[in-house]
């Protein structure tokens, strides 16, 4: 039986319960790739896979996330738009920030925000990440579709399993009742979502940079291992574009890793 209680769930998120078609699963390959076949079936705007296992998750570029049942929480949620795929660019870092506000609701302050898909904890080693966005758009007759997973780390993944330091919600408090903590993403995401639909990434653009955890640091920017960019990072524009300030002045990106210069 999968550890999310869909009776439950629909307890927890009250008022907001009518938004969301939740499907809980014990098991898949990965919750984005299969709410993406639901989406071209026609699933509705506000359904939901959860699911305790992933046996091929991933990350942006295709990285692995790791993920079990105990120590993660995972997630996709399908939201439907008229816009075109290209005025979506500040859509991940619409969603990281509502993943941060929810967050934070809960007791869990203060958090980062790395663009253009991590959420980021404060460790006595430095900044960790803490969970990350895939957002996957498939475009038809009906408008842009986008599939937004979520992976949060609950506990701290073991040493040796991801590139980059990582930290787990636990080690930042006692961890929420599950139901409640999936509600409150939910119910931010859908919130932030409604922003974003109407207005754009501007509106939320400030509340950003302020959690934006390399704001004015040296980065380099990568692009399958090879350095497209070197410069002072000043987050996300309007648009939710990145900004370095370089020697050629200050240059916006649609794509690429960020990575901090080794001092």
């Amino acid at each position: 039986m999968p550890l999310i209680d869909l009776s439950q769930l629909r307890q927890a998120l009250g008022p907001t319960a009518g938004r969301f078609d939740v499907d809980a699963l014990d098991d898949c390959s990965s919750t984005n790739a299969l709410l993406l076949e639901r989406a071209v079936q026609g699933a509705p705007a506000g359904t939901v896979l959860v699911a305790d296992r992933q046996s091929a998750g991933r990350g942006r570029r295709g990285r692995p996330w790791a993920s079990s049942p105990q120590d993660s929480l995972t997630f996709s949620l399908l939201w439907r738009w008229q816009a075109s795929p290209a005025r979506l660019a500040g859509l991940s870092l619409a969603a990281g920030l509502a993943l941060a506000r929810g967050l934070e609701a809960l007791g869990f302050a203060p958090l980062g925000l790395k663009w253009p898909n991590d959420l980021y904890a404060a460790g006595p080693e430095g900044e960790a990440k803490l969970g990350g966005i895939l957002v996957e758009l498939v475009a038809d007759r009906r408008g842009t579709q986008a599939v937004i997973g979520i992976g949060l780390n609950l506990r701290p993944p073991a040493p040796g399993l991801l590139e980059q330091p990582a930290a787990g919600l636990a080690q930042l408090g006692p961890l929420p009742e599950r139901h409640l903590l999936l509600a409150t993403l939910l119910t931010q995401l859908a919130a932030t979502l409604d922003v974003f639909e109407q207005q754009g990434f501007a509106p939320l653009r400030p509340e950003w940079q302020r959690r934006h955890v390399w704001q004015g640091r040296r980065v380099c920017l990568l692009e399958e291992g090879h350095v497209l960019a070197e410069g002072r990072c000043l987050g996300a524009d309007p648009e939710g574009s990145l900004l370095l300030e370089t020697g050629a002045g200050v240059q916006r990106f649609l794509a690429g890793d960020v990575s901090l210069r080794p001092r």
